[in-house]
C-alpha cells in the first residue's frame, strides 16, 4: 500500500510539475509528497526528478518509470471498481466543479446528497475554466460545446439568454423598444473570468447580429450579482433563463427586447475519457441529467 501511495504522489508531481499542486489534490503536505517520491527515488536508486526552485522536470528514467506507474495505476482503479460494482450502494468521493449558479447547481446537489449519503463531494465550485484532467476533477459542468478530445461529454439540458430588468427600474427610465434604446440604459454586464473579455448580448434585427453600444455601469465575473442588481432595479441584465425563473414568474423580473433576443446553449457534464466511469460518477451523471434544468 505505501508503494501504491508513492505511485500515486509520483504521478500527480509527474503531471502537475509541483509538488505543492500535488500535495493539494491529495490533500497532504507538499513536503509529505516529496519525502513519499524521495522514498520511491532511493529504493529503486535513481532519480525521477530534475528539481530547480523553478521548475520541476521528469528524467529519462521518470519518463519511463510514469508511463508504467499509469498502467499499474489503472489496473488498480478497474479492479476497486469491479469491487464497487458488487456493492448495491455506490460509494466514495466524486470531485467536481461546478459553476457560479445556486439558484441551478444547489438544489441538485443537495438532492443528491439526501439520494447517495455514501458518496462524499468535493465541490469548486467556479467559473473558471478549469483543466479537468490535470487538476484531478473526476467531472465538471460546463456551458459550451464539449471541444477537448480527452473528455467524455453528456448533455444536461439547454437554456437561453434573456434580457431582463426589474418593474421599479423600467418605471424610472422607460422600456427600450429597440436595441439602440440601451445605449441611454444602465447595463448590467457579465465578463468571462478566464480572459476578461465582456460576454455579447444575443441581440439581432431581423437576420444580422448586431452589438450596440453598452453602457457598461458594472461588470461582473459571475451571474449571481447580476441577478440580485436586476431585481433590486439597478440597471437591465442578460441572464440565463434557469436562474430567473422565480423572479419572472412573480413579477420581480420583465423580459425586454425579446423579439431581438436570439440565444440557445446547452450545458454539459465533461469528465475524463481515460477513466473507467466508477458507479458514484456514473449516478452523479444520471441524477444532474433528471433533475437539472428542470422544473
Amino acid at each position: 500500500m505505501d508503494s501504491l501511495s508513492g505511485i500515486t504522489a509520483f504521478i500527480h508531481v509527474a503531471e502537475t510539475r509541483s509538488f505543492t499542486e500535488a500535495g493539494r489534490l491529495l490533500e497532504i503536505s507538499s513536503s509529505a509528497v516529496g519525502k513519499s517520491v524521495a522514498r520511491m527515488e532511493e529504493r529503486l536508486g535513481v532519480r525521477l526528478f530534475h528539481r530547480s526552485t523553478r521548475s520541476v522536470t521528469l528524467t529519462t528514467e521518470g519518463e519511463l518509470f510514469l508511463d508504467r506507474c499509469k498502467r499499474i495505476l489503472s489496473e488498480v482503479e478497474a479492479a476497486e471498481m469491479e469491487l464497487l460494482e458488487l456493492s448495491a450502494t455506490p460509494r466514495g468521493k466524486v470531485r467536481i466543479s461546478v459553476p457560479i449558479q445556486n439558484v441551478l447547481i444547489m438544489p441538485v446537489l443537495a438532492g443528491f446528497m439526501r439520494a447517495y449519503p455514501d458518496i462524499e463531494l468535493d465541490v469548486d465550485m467556479s467559473d473558471r475554466m478549469v483543466d479537468v484532467i490535470e487538476e484531478g476533477f473526476d467531472a465538471v459542468i460546463r456551458t459550451g460545446a464539449p471541444q477537448d478530445s480527452r473528455l467524455m461529454a453528456r448533455k444536461l439540458g439547454g437554456y437561453q439568454l434573456q434580457l431582463v430588468a426589474s418593474p421599479t427600474y423600467l418605471e424610472r427610465h422607460g422600456d427600450p423598444t429597440h436595441p439602440d434604446d440601451l445605449i441611454r440604459h444602465v447595463c448590467l454586464l457579465h465578463k468571462f473570468p478566464a480572459t476578461g473579455m465582456i460576454e455579447r448580448w444575443p441581440l439581432r434585427v431581423g437576420d444580422t447580429h448586431i452589438e450596440p453600444n453598452l453602457t457598461r455601469a458594472l461588470t461582473c465575473t459571475t451571474m449571481d450579482p447580476l441577478t440580485y442588481l436586476a431585481i433590486d432595479g439597478v440597471g437591465i441584465a442578460c441572464l440565463p433563463d434557469f436562474s430567473i425563473r422565480e423572479p419572472l414568474a412573480d413579477g420581480r423580473l420583465k423580459v425586454v427586447l425579446e423579439d431581438y433576443t436570439d440565444h440557445t446553449g446547452n450545458l454539459w457534464m465533461l469528465w475524463p475519457a481515460s477513466k473507467q466511469t466508477a458507479p458514484r460518477l456514473r449516478v452523479l451523471i444520471d441524477f444532474f441529467k433528471d433533475n437539472i434544468l428542470k422544473g
